[in-house]
């Protein structure tokens, strides 16, 4: 893994990738290569020993051309301006894939959660709430969960939010609990995507996901949905991994059990369903027909895309590969469906829960599936329409010309305002 590549330069390393394929000017491109605003902020609580403590914290507003900013909020030591400002890019061109009336935001706390109270986090939370207050809002800007964080904290920030403004607003934030507001299927969406999205790649290429052997990096809520559900479709699971470590076994195991048994004891690693301990780099680049990055950016570089077996990629995290690594896989004909399109499913029901906030109407479970089902496969044809009609080198590509089309469409025919 490498911790070089700037995130936020691979995100424009990707614009302008897609933009030699487009009519668009290049003015407008600049443009789209940059948030609107990014809000840094320093966040002061008390800890339960009575002292103090500063916290950075960030929330970048990239593009609301399409509608409202969306996107998640993360606590994470590795959290960072750039960090932000990438991962709001990449929320703008994913609800541009996926077609939602919804923009780009990001934001998060620099802060290993882990290592703080429940009610430290609570207190910390509320403090970033109070300064989010100016921007969000369910017509302006509407969060939701990220890396370490859930319901927990989008109900204390709807809660926050609805006491300073003495209102009533459901919608200000998505990703609550169901009875906050929440939607029904929010939290298998991202995992559900991943694995719809392997599966019409698979059906694409002519390939059989019927026993198709299936590796899983990051065991985190996206990760274990989605071995979960692809183990459901009758692929096999051989192996997963979190921050510990991974585990292999080459006839497959439940992933459900080893869910379970992280649950238990912090970590996948030990499960007795496993027959080999593996590192991180070592799931990456196992002999699978399919490979669910589904932890950090940049988990796969140029060095590590080497090793790399896979026969197709689904991106469950956001810039799991680097733009280097993009290169090499893409000259060993892997075929890769884009962080923007296969992990969309998060933002789709967010949209589908703001959609019910704002009706005050709600969805059962089975609807929520069934109209998610439908957008991703909508998108993943669209992404394959402009990758053959443009005879394009690898599917990123393919989506974001889809998606900066759709952003520059809607910026151009708004007009300018002085």
């Amino acid at each position: 893994m490498s911790d070089e590549a700037n995130p936020f330069e691979s995100l424009q390393s990707q614009i302008d990738d897609a933009a030699a394929y487009l009519d668009i000017g290049d003015d407008v491109i600049e443009r789209l290569k940059h948030p609107e605003r990014v809000l840094e902020t320093n966040l002061t609580i008390e800890r339960d020993d009575g002292n103090l403590e500063r916290f950075e914290a960030f929330r970048s507003q990239f593009n609301g051309d399409r509608g409202p900013y969306k996107g998640g909020i993360r606590y994470h030591p590795q959290v960072s301006r750039d960090e932000v400002k990438a991962l709001s890019g990449w929320m703008t061109y994913k609800t541009a894939i996926v077609d939602i009336p919804l923009g780009g935001g990001k934001g998060g706390i620099v802060i290993d959660p882990d290592d703080y109270s429940e009610a430290e986090l609570e207190r910390l939370t509320r403090s970033f709430a109070k300064e989010l207050r100016p921007l969000i809002g369910e017509d302006r800007d509407v969060p939701a969960p990220d890396v370490n964080t859930g319901q927990r904290e989008m109900n204390w920030i709807k809660d926050t939010y609805e006491n300073l403004e003495n209102t009533t607003e459901p919608g200000v934030i998505t990703g609550k609990a169901l009875d906050s507001g929440g939607s029904e299927g929010r939290v298998e969406a991202t995992g559900r995507s991943t694995v719809i999205a392997a599966r019409e790649a698979f059906d694409y290429l002519d390939k059989d996901l019927e026993g198709a052997t299936v590796a899983v990096q990051g065991y985190g809520n996206a990760g274990w949905i989605a071995a979960k559900l692809i183990d459901e479709m009758g692929a096999t699971v051989v192996a997963v991994s979190d921050s510990s470590g991974g585990i292999y076994n080459a006839d497959g195991f439940d992933p459900v059990a080893a869910k379970e048994y992280k649950n238990e004891t912090g970590s996948v690693v030990g499960f007795a369903g496993s027959e080999a301990e593996l590192t991180n780099d070592d799931v990456l680049t196992l002999d699978v027909d399919l490979l669910i990055p589904a932890a950090l950016e940049n988990a796969i570089d140029a060095d590590l895309a080497e090793a790399v077996e896979a026969d197709v990629i689904s991106e469950a995290a956001n810039g799991p590969l680097t733009p280097a690594a993009d290169e090499v896989l893409e000259g060993k004909d892997v075929f890769v469906v884009p962080d923007i399109l296969a992990n969309a499913g998060g933002v789709t029901v967010s949209y589908f829960e703001w959609v019910q906030n704002r009706q005050r109407f709600y969805w059962d479970e089975e609807r929520v599936n069934e109209e998610l089902e439908a957008i991703i496969v909508d998108a993943f044809d669209a992404l394959v329409e402009t990758y053959e009609r443009h005879d394009l080198e690898n599917p990123r590509t393919a989506a974001y010309v889809v998606a900066i089309q759709r952003v520059a469409d809607a910026f151009e025919e708004a007009g300018s305002w002085p």
